[in-house]
């Protein structure tokens, strides 16, 4: 039998799985200082120090400031303005709030992002097979709200329910978030669930760790693609071949340790994120 017949749940990753972002982080932060009537900042300044404020922000305040109970907009404000004085920019407060308003609005709406054009029917065929579909993903609450909606991606249509970082107040690579959708989807057994995404640390790992199945996606054919087979993942192109993969498939046979379980758990609890 195909692994398909086996599944009650499906969760998929947004970024990179479901949806690529559209240019470079600078054109919109550039659109935005010149439109406060300030030079075009320096792309490659700009991502660094975006890299850099992101990482400390996430560090500092997870999840959003989820358990500080930080406003989402407060969480980007501070990261957005450390971003450009990383960057070696630092506006006075007029300027910075008419850049800021630019920034925030651009990446809550589908601007910056497009679909991939097999998401959709992926995951309506699977709710056509009855299979109930989970979005999985360290994304605040304007995704399930506002961009994913946008980008005709809708809770009832393409899926049934989702677990996003900042509103959960866990984030991947805790295997809590993996949990969190079993329970969602009606208490369903992890080995009749898989979970679909494109980063090894954060949904492989986990998602085997507590018992699902999982496969990676390789849609920008990465130098790490070839480390994950090696370590018993399958890598697919797109959700295209994982449907197929899916239909053709036979169920894996049960192991007292499948892919090095143990290890996997290490693995993913020496990553957890707090929240």
């Amino acid at each position: 039998m195909s692994l398909l017949s086996k599944l009650r749940l499906v969760t998929v990753d947004v970024t990179g799985t479901l949806l690529a972002y559209k240019g470079r982080l600078g054109d919109y932060y550039c659109m935005a200082a010149k439109a406060a009537g300030k030079p075009c900042p320096d792309y490659d300044r700009m991502h660094e120090g975006f890299k850099l404020a992101y990482t400390e922000m996430a560090r500092k305040y997870p999840c959003f400031g989820f358990a500080a109970k930080m406003p989402t907009i407060e969480w980007w404000r501070i990261c957005v303005k450390d971003s450009f004085v990383k960057a070696g920019y630092d506006y006075d407060d007029e300027t910075f709030d008419k850049v800021f308003k630019r920034i925030y609005s651009a990446f809550g709406s589908s601007a910056p992002y497009s679909v991939f054009p097999d998401a959709q029917p992926f995951m309506r065929g699977l709710r056509e097979k009855g299979i109930t579909v989970g979005i999985v993903s360290n994304a605040e609450y304007r995704y399930k709200e506002v961009i994913l909606p946008a980008l005709g991606l809708n809770q009832g249509s393409e899926w049934d329910f989702g677990v996003f970082s900042g509103i959960v107040g866990v984030e991947k690579p805790d295997p809590k978030i993996y949990k969190i959708a079993l329970e969602m989807a009606g208490n369903v057994a992890p080995e009749e669930a898989l979970h679909i995404g494109d980063s090894y640390r954060k949904d492989y790992v986990p998602a085997r760790s507590i018992g699902m199945h999982a496969l990676l996606l390789d849609r920008f054919k990465t130098a790490d693609a070839e480390s994950w087979r090696q370590s018993g993942a399958p890598v697919l192109p797109d959700l295209e071949a994982a449907q197929a993969w899916l239909t053709k498939n036979p169920t894996e046979e049960p192991a007292e340790e499948p892919l090095g379980a143990a290890l996997l758990r290490r693995m993913a609890s020496s990553a957890v994120v707090d929240c």
